[in-house]
């Protein structure tokens, strides 16, 4: 489980069909060891091996065709995210890494001090967005600002702006999206009766 709380940034050295390096600060190698989980743009992936400078992981096709992992690139810049412990902030929301979807995001505007981004999502997904409820944007727990029959929108502030690779994002561009674990559950306990 995650947070959806990004303190760590990395940038892809290699990545194939089955393999993703991703490099990294000493700090955050540190606290890896073989088999940990880490959030990698939301997505919950295994550590397999690590060293000094970078960390790899396996890639399996279901990973491959279900999020924005087949778009990566060398020297794309990741969003970073280690398991939750008993002694972690629960500042974000339960993010489990589990991505339902990806989006496209088609606006991005200023506004103020913050960025305005709209996604585009399918219906399928959409149903379980709410206004005012959370949202994992590619690991980031967000809080949604509006919602439409095709897309939603959420606000970023100056801080996530900056340490998230979404300054680094663009208009077209693929996003993990992992909605609200609660609402999945609820649906299915609502369905039984």
């Amino acid at each position: 489980m995650f947070t959806g709380i990004i303190n760590n940034l990395g940038r892809v050295l290699i990545k194939n069909k089955n393999v993703l390096i991703i490099k990294t600060e000493k700090g955050f190698l540190a606290r890896l060891e073989k088999g940990i989980s880490v959030a990698v743009d939301g997505i919950c992936l295994t550590v397999v091996a690590y060293n000094k400078n970078s960390f790899e992981v396996d890639i399996m096709p279901e990973t491959a065709n279900k999020t924005n992992i087949k778009y990566l690139r060398s020297e794309d810049l990741v969003n970073l995210e280690l398991p939750a412990t008993t002694n972690s902030f629960l500042s974000g929301h339960i993010v489990e890494g589990h991505i339902d979807g990806i989006g496209r995001l088609q606006n991005l505007t200023k506004k103020n001090n913050s960025h305005i981004l709209k996604i585009s999502l399918p219906n399928f997904l959409l149903k379980y967005i709410v206004v005012k409820g959370s949202v994992a944007v590619n690991g980031i727990s967000l809080t949604v600002i509006e919602v439409s029959k095709d897309y939603f929108k959420v606000g970023i502030i100056p801080h996530t702006w900056q340490g998230t690779m979404l300054h680094t994002i663009r208009v077209g561009d693929v996003v993990n999206i992992e909605v609200d674990i609660l609402a999945k559950y609820i649906e299915k306990l609502l369905k039984r009766k």
